[in-house]
């Protein structure tokens, strides 16, 4: 990874670098960050002369180089500064909270929208709403064009930014051409290298936020973290880790539950970890023991599902989404903990 001494290379200085990648079979991959690009070379860039060269140029600060199978995504590449913004909050520095009503039911537009109004007052920053959704049975309801509308209506309505889930190129098309600032990569398309290429190239140049679910079965911590990289390689760091419970499930609950992989991912990389509680433990009477926990293992941030009357919900609400009360407790417990974990006092490791 090439690190400039400027914020970015300019474009004559980027042709000069391109130029001499070029000679020993690489090329140079920009990487955007709020404060400041890095320039990661693909290919085999161990050529001590390649990286003598690039070195001697005097806008040129160093080249990194990490023995890691993920280079943007390790701890210790450049973009560990980056920094992620997305509903009024500094991902890393604050609590970021990411609500939402499991589907968006296009025949009932007005109780999701309710739903929403609902969860922004118990205090999320982002709202989600499930316009597509993969399912396992093929008569199970699979979700609605239509409503990406109501989704977006709800935005409107409450100033929220949205996420929703993509599972293929037209619906990341229909998404971005909507304006949905936050894509989700579902369990399911966790390792879908295809999509995963898809989405990066297409957020390329955006302020796209990306949140990568981990996959279903119990894949190890570096196989997630490489998912990630296949996003970030085309230049967009924008994306925050989300582990979701995985297969085989544990006795009692929906999933195995996985918030303590938090430090694990986090000794080994600097993207933030947004825990979903909800699809790891299944059940709504366990979402709020299952978040608190996931915030004193380090999570960023939670991702919880929740609905103004979850009985009337579709999908996964009524089993699994908690009532904005619910969700409002919550968010201020998780609130303390979070300045207890981060206090002065606190021992950190």
């Amino acid at each position: 990874m090439i690190i400039p001494k400027g914020t970015s290379l300019t474009p004559e200085q980027l042709e000069e670098v391109v130029r001499i990648v070029e000679e020993f079979g690489c090329r140079i991959q920009p990487i955007i960050g709020a404060t400041r690009s890095v320039y990661a070379i693909v290919g085999d860039e161990r050529s001590e002369t390649m990286q003598a060269r690039i070195e001697g140029l005097p806008y040129i600060d160093r080249i990194d180089t990490l023995q890691s199978p993920y280079k943007l995504m390790d701890v210790r590449s450049d973009l560990a500064n980056h920094v992620i913004r997305i509903g009024g909050v500094e991902v890393r520095k604050e609590l970021l909270v990411i609500a939402r009503p499991c589907t968006v039911d296009p025949k009932n537009p007005s109780l999701f929208i309710e739903s929403a109004h609902a969860i922004k007052e118990a205090g999320a920053n982002v709202l989600r709403g499930g316009v597509w959704k993969p399912r396992t049975n093929p008569y199970s309801f699979q979700g609605d064009d239509k409503s990406l509308e109501i989704l977006l209506e709800a935005s409107r309505q409450t100033g929220l930014p949205v996420n929703t889930e993509v599972m293929d190129e037209e619906q990341l098309r229909l998404a971005l051409d909507a304006g949905v600032p936050m894509i989700q990569i579902g369990t399911r398309n966790a390792l879908n290298y295809s999509l995963l290429r898809q989405v990066g190239a297409a957020i390329h140049g955006r302020d796209t936020v990306v949140l990568l679910k981990r996959g279903r079965h119990m894949g190890p911590i570096d196989e997630f973290i490489c998912a990630a990289e296949y996003i970030v390689h085309f230049g967009n760091p924008n994306v925050m880790l989300c582990p979701r419970g995985t297969t085989p499930g544990l006795e009692g609950y929906r999933n195995h539950p996985d918030e303590s992989i938090t430090p694990l991912l986090k000794e080994r990389t600097w993207a933030p970890v947004i825990v979903d509680p909800s699809h790891a433990v299944g059940k709504s009477t366990y979402v709020e023991a299952c978040s608190l926990a996931a915030i004193v293992y380090g999570a960023d941030g939670l991702c919880i599902e929740a609905h103004i009357d979850p009985s009337r919900g579709i999908g996964d609400d009524p089993k699994q989404a908690v009532t904005p009360r619910t969700l409002d407790r919550i968010i201020r417990r998780a609130r303390q903990l979070w300045a207890l974990r981060d206090s002065p006092d606190s021992e950190r490791g």
